[in-house]
């Protein structure tokens, strides 16, 4: 009987240092995950695009729309 409660004992503790372990390795892995998607935000800047030929793009689409808008205006398109 003593051994039975010796063994359920070390059990316990070590089912409690093996959660334990786990818990923290998570905690380390998704901090490290935090960073490293705040290290890629911060890298493409606040508007999210990456390089300058992604804002000639937008730049060109956004004069595109506005040309259709003054046409419009001007009642060319009705």
């Amino acid at each position: 009987m003593p051994n039975d409660l010796l063994l359920t004992a070390i059990t316990a503790l070590a089912s409690l240092g093996a959660i334990a372990i786990t818990a923290i390795a998570g905690l380390k892995g998704l901090t490290a995950w935090l960073s490293y998607k705040h290290a890629e935000l911060a890298a493409h800047g606040r508007d999210g695009q990456a390089n300058p030929a992604a804002n000639r793009i937008e730049l060109s689409d956004l004069k595109e729309r506005l040309r259709k808008l003054e046409e419009l205006a001007a009642g060319v398109n009705l």
